[in-house]
C-alpha cells in the first residue's frame, strides 16, 4: 500500500512514520516543511518530499496513493492566526482538495480531544458529542473548523472513506523539547522544570484530562489505514489524570489554586508576550470532555500499550534531559 503522510516530522508524523513502516508492507511518502538531515542523504528507506501544504502544490505527490494521513499542522505562533490558519484551516482544504482530485481512496486526519464542545460533567462521551471547539482559543476553533471542513468533504465525496482521529493530549519523550518551546517558551528552561526541583506544584481547581502516548496514536492511525473503516475514533490512554496524579508524577505537594485566576494570569501574559499560550487554551484544558474509545477498541482493534500517566511521564522525563530526536520539530 503506498501512503502519503503529510507533517511527518512533527510529534504524531514521527509516531507514524516510526509504526507503518514497521514491517516494510507499506510504501511510505514524507511529506513536511523541514526535512531531517537523513532524508537528504538518502539512508532513509522512506521517501521525503519537501513541501508547504498552505500554497505548494500537492497533487503530483499525491498521485497513486491508496491513502493520506494528514497530521500537519501549526500551534505556533498563537499571536499570528493568519499564519497558523494557513496551515491548519487553508492546508487542510487544500489536502482534501488533491485526495479528491487524484482519487486518492482514503484519508486519515487528526482531530483533536480540543475539538469537542465543553462539558459539566465527568460522564466519557462518545464520538457523537458536538464538535465545536472547547474554548474560543485558536487552537480549538481550528480544529472545529476542519471537522466542519471534513463533513462538507464526506458529503461531497461519498466515494472517500475519511478517518478522523480525535486524541486526548499525546506526549511521548522525543518530543519532550518541542513541547517545552510551543507551550513554555524561551524562559522555560529545561532545568526549571526538573521535577527535582519542584516540591510544590499549583494545579487549577477541578482540573482531569486524559493523555495518550503516540506510539499508540501511531498505532491508530496504522489500523485506520489498513482496516475498512471510517468516521471518528477517540483515542486516551488508560486513566483520567487529576491533581493528586500530577502531583506523584512530579514528586511534589500539590495545592489547588483557582482555575479563573490563573487563567487570567496567563491571559495577561499572553498579551504582552510573556507566555506563548493565551488563557483560553487553559480554559479548553479545563472543559474538555473525558472521551470514551470504545469505538476504537471495538473496529480498530486497538488498545493503548501506555497509560495516560505513562505518557506524561514520558514528557516530564525528557525536558530535563533534552530529549528529542533528529526530526527538525524535534530537535534537542
Amino acid at each position: 500500500m503506498r501512503i502519503v503522510i503529510t507533517g511527518a516530522t512533527g510529534n504524531l508524523g514521527s509516531a507514524a512514520l516510526r509504526e507503518l513502516s514497521t514491517g516494510g508492507e507499506h510504501e511510505l511518502t514524507a511529506v513536511a516543511r523541514r526535512l531531517p538531515e537523513i532524508a537528504n542523504a538518502g539512508a532513509s528507506s522512506v521517501r521525503w518530499h519537501a513541501a508547504d501544504v498552505s500554497h505548494d502544490e500537492l497533487t503530483t505527490v499525491l498521485t497513486g496513493a491508496d491513502a493520506v494521513v494528514h497530521l500537519a499542522w501549526k500551534f505556533q505562533p498563537t499571536h499570528r492566526q493568519d499564519v497558523t490558519w494557513a496551515t491548519n484551516a487553508v492546508g487542510t482544504r487544500r489536502v482534501l482538495d488533491a485526495v479528491q482530485a487524484v482519487g486518492v481512496p482514503k484519508v486519515v486526519v487528526a482531530s483533536s480531544v480540543a475539538a469537542y464542545s465543553p462539558v459539566e460533567h465527568d460522564t466519557p462521551v462518545d464520538e457523537s458529542w458536538l464538535t465545536d471547539g472547547a474554548s474560543e482559543a485558536t487552537y480549538c476553533r481550528e480544529k472545529a473548523y476542519v471537522e466542519r471542513t471534513l463533513d462538507g468533504f464526506e458529503a461531497s465525496h461519498p466515494d472517500v472513506r475519511v478517518v478522523r482521529l480525535r486524541p486526548a493530549f499525546v506526549f511521548q519523550r522525543s518530543a519532550a523539547s518541542e513541547q517545552r518551546r510551543i507551550f513554555g517558551g524561551a524562559l522555560a528552561r529545561p532545568a526549571l522544570l526538573d521535577r527535582r526541583r519542584i516540591p510544590i506544584l499549583p494545579v487549577p481547581a477541578g482540573l482531569r484530562f486524559q493523555a495518550i502516548h503516540a506510539g499508540d496514536v501511531g498505532r491508530a492511525i496504522r489500523a485506520a489505514v489498513e482496516r475498512p473503516v471510517s468516521g471518528p475514533f477517540n483515542l486516551a490512554g488508560e486513566g483520567v489524570l487529576r491533581h493528586s496524579e500530577l502531583g506523584e508524577l512530579m514528586g511534589a505537594r500539590t495545592v489547588e489554586v483557582p482555575a479563573r485566576a490563573v487563567q487570567a494570569v496567563l491571559g495577561a501574559a499572553w498579551r504582552v508576550h510573556a507566555a506563548p499560550v493565551p488563557g483560553s487554551l487553559l480554559g479548553a484544558l479545563m472543559r474538555v470532555p473525558l472521551m470514551s474509545t470504545e469505538r476504537a477498541r471495538t473496529e480498530l482493534d486497538w488498545t493503548p500499550d501506555h497509560s495516560g500517566r505513562d505518557a506524561v511521564n514520558a514528557l516530564l522525563s525528557g525536558i530535563p534531559e533534552r530529549a528529542g530526536s533528529t526530526m527538525p520539530p524535534l530537535h534537542p
